[in-house]
């Protein structure tokens, strides 16, 4: 095909309100400058995360229009004079990177080294849920909690039913020997996180008590995007010398009440690869690694509202389910 000039994108005018006209805009935008080891993609099927919304509310007026999108599926249609890992026609899904546009567009420009192939058995919705979560998780676990296929104990999962922890309980479960221990307050949020393989769901408005009467040796890794106001109870309810990865920044977080057992806080951001080891290929590496054991069925997509065109009404309407604090699983919006 020959390449157009431009594409048509959903933009942020300005910051602010989910309900605001120019949150969600339609344009023509340029396709962008393609660098020799970046994928042109046509866009097929996008996700939503609590970092579109963050972004989208946030971002500096000076740099709108903000195409957001952290997550896609579809298939190569140009590429870089330098690309090895990928050829025209390919399909593959990606998280993408927070310092370049997003992925609410029809025609993307993503770096190969970040991108893997999308599941054979997936549609591209259903692919598209998975990037930005299954990385996020497979970092905490395998990077920053450094687990293994040999690795036992215990592991916190705090909202087991979100996107990142509903990825998190699989691959807890597929790839290391811990006992998986998820939070849930809800009838299907507690069903959910079950059925993905959790040992245990416990209540996290009464976590330290439950906590200790499923783990009364302590817990040994906590994965926590809900950071404020736990740690006294992290510190609490963890071993000596356990982990806690989070991935959120609450202010004035004071991890001091870990120091007397000798406990440990990290963080994780998915972003941190694209952002600061642009010559890394961790990521494709395992997202093909993801790919493979969800076309071997140990991982299921992780699905749960679809929304369709990709259009502005869609994506408000995707926002708008993610930002009500009540999503289990993902929301995806799909090409029509």
């Amino acid at each position: 095909m020959t390449l157009p000039t431009t594409t048509k994108s959903i933009a942020a005018l300005s910051p602010g309100s989910v309900d605001d006209a120019d949150a969600f805009v339609e344009l023509e935008l340029p396709v962008g400058d393609i660098g020799p080891r970046d994928l042109v993609v046509q866009v097929k099927a996008v996700s939503v995360n609590p970092v579109d919304v963050k972004q989208r509310r946030g971002f500096a007026p000076q740099d709108g229009p903000k195409v957001l999108g952290y997550d896609a599926a579809g298939t190569v249609v140009a590429i870089g004079a330098d690309v090895d890992l990928f050829a025209v026609g390919d399909d593959v899904f990606y998280a993408g990177s927070i310092g370049r546009p997003g992925t609410n567009t029809e025609l993307h420009v993503v770096d190969e080294r970040v991108v893997g192939r999308k599941p054979v058995s997936l549609s591209y919705g259903d692919a598209a849920a998975l990037p930005l979560t299954s990385i996020t998780a497979w970092e905490a676990l395998f990077t920053e909690m450094r687990l293994t296929t040999e690795s036992t104990g215990t592991l916190l999962v705090m909202g087991g039913a979100g996107g990142v922890g509903s990825v998190m309980i699989q691959l807890a479960r597929a790839l290391t020997g811990v006992t998986v221990i998820a939070t849930a307050s809800r009838t299907e949020s507690i069903t959910w996180a079950g059925e993905l393989g959790a040992h245990h769901v416990i209540d996290h408005h009464n976590l330290a008590a439950e906590a200790k009467a499923v783990a009364p040796q302590g817990i040994n890794y906590i994965f926590s995007p809900f950071s404020a106001g736990n740690v006294e109870i992290y510190a609490d309810i963890m071993a000596v010398r356990g982990t806690v990865v989070a991935i959120d920044e609450p202010a004035g977080l004071d991890i001091l009440p870990l120091k007397s057992k000798s406990q440990s806080w990290q963080w994780e951001l998915m972003f941190t690869v694209p952002l600061h080891m642009p010559d890394s290929t961790s990521q494709h590496e395992l997202l093909n690694r993801v790919a493979d054991l969800v076309d071997r069925g140990i991982v299921r997509t992780t699905v749960n509202k679809r929304f369709s065109p990709i259009d502005a009404v869609s994506l408000r309407e995707a926002h708008r389910a993610v930002e009500s604090g009540a999503m289990v699983g993902k929301v995806i919006v799909e090409a029509g």
